[in-house]
C-alpha cells in the first residue's frame, strides 16, 4: 500500500504531511508515525502531520511525535499544515481556523511564505499546564532538583506544556543531558518540552529546544512563544521579540497578558512522495 505525503518544514521543523480528507489510509497512526519519522528506515521528519475533517473549524490537524505519541499543538507545524492547503488548492481564504487537541487555532497568510499564527492565550495555571511544582503564579524561575543539579525552571502551557530555562549559552548548554531529564520529570505529568534560552538584548532570543516525544529539533513554534512569554514575564524583554533558532528565527509577540500570542516565520514545501507501508 502506498501512501500518498508531503515534506514540509518551518524554519527547519520537519514534518510529513498527509491528507486524510476523504478518508484515514491507516488504521495504526501510532505505528505509522514510528515508521514514517524515523530518518534511516522511513521519510524521516520532526511529526506527522495529518489533514482531517472538523466539526469545529475548517480543518482538523492531528499530530504525531516519532515515538508515536499524540502532541496537542505544533505552532510550525500548523504554518506547514496551512501552507499545504494553500498550495493545494484546498484554501481560498488568507485567513483559516484550525482544530487542534489545544483548541482552535488561526494561520493567516503573509506573503512571501511567510504565515501568522494567532496562538490561544498563555496557560500559567499550574494544574493547567499541567506541573506539580509550586509557588507564586506564574511560576517564573522555580527551584527544580534535575539530575542531582538544581535549576530554575519557568512552567507555562502553550495549548501544550513546556517548561524553560534561561541559560547563558545555549549552544554550550547540556541540553542532550537535561533535556530528556526534564522531559521526563515527575513534575511534569504529562512530560514537557524544554526551552534554553539566552536573552540577547530585549527584542532578540537565542533558543534551543528539546521537544516532548522528539528529542531536539531544529525549532519549535509553541516552544519559541513559551519561550517570549516566560522572558516578558520576568521582564527580561520586550513585548515584541525575535526567537533565533538553529533552523530560523521566529518573531513572537504578545501584545496584552490577557490577549493571545502571535507567532509569525516561514512554512516551506520540500518534496511530494509516495511511502510505501511494508
Amino acid at each position: 500500500m502506498r501512501i500518498p505525503f508531503a515534506k514540509m518544514h518551518g524554519a527547519g521543523n520537519d514534518f510529513v504531511v498527509i491528507n486524510c480528507l476523504q478518508a484515514d489510509p491507516v488504521d495504526d497512526w501510532e505505528a505509522f508515525a514510528r515508521f514514517a519519522l524515523n530518518r534511516h528506515f522511513g521519510v524521516g521528519g520532526d511529526q506527522l502531520l495529518l489533514v482531517q475533517p472538523s466539526r469545529e473549524a475548517d480543518f482538523l490537524m492531528s499530530i504525531r511525535n516519532p515515538d508515536g505519541s499524540r502532541a496537542e499543538m505544533c505552532a510550525n507545524g500548523i504554518r506547514a499544515f496551512y501552507k499545504y492547503l494553500r498550495d493545494r488548492g484546498l484554501i481560498e481564504s488568507d485567513t483559516i481556523r484550525v482544530e487542534t487537541l489545544a483548541g482552535i487555532v488561526t494561520p493567516r497568510w503573509l506573503g512571501d511564505n511567510q504565515v501568522e499564527v494567532e496562538m490561544n492565550r498563555p496557560v500559567l495555571e499550574p494544574e493547567k499546564i499541567p506541573t506539580t511544582l509550586r509557588g507564586p503564579v506564574p511560576l517564573i524561575e522555580v527551584q527544580l532538583d534535575v539530575a542531582g543539579q538544581n535549576l530554575l525552571v519557568t512552567a507555562i502551557s502553550m495549548g501544550n506544556p513546556h517548561c524553560v530555562l534561561f541559560v547563558d549559552d545555549p549552544e554550550q548548554f547540556p541540553v542532550e543531558e537535561l533535556g530528556p531529564a526534564l522531559e521526563n520529570h515527575p513534575a511534569f505529568p504529562q512530560r514537557t518540552n524544554v526551552e534554553f534560552i539566552a536573552v540577547r538584548s530585549r527584542d532578540t532570543l537565542e533558543q534551543r529546544t528539546w521537544e516532548r516525544g522528539t528529542g531536539e529539533t531544529l525549532a519549535c513554534g509553541s516552544g519559541a512563544c513559551a519561550a517570549a512569554v516566560a522572558a516578558m514575564l520576568a521582564e527580561k524583554a520586550s513585548r515584541e521579540v525575535q526567537v533565533r533558532l538553529r533552523g530560523g528565527v521566529l518573531r513572537v509577540r504578545w501584545p496584552r497578558d490577557d490577549g493571545p500570542v502571535w507567532l509569525s516565520g516561514p512554512a516551506e514545501h520540500v518534496f511530494d512522495g509516495e511511502l510505501e507501508i511494508p
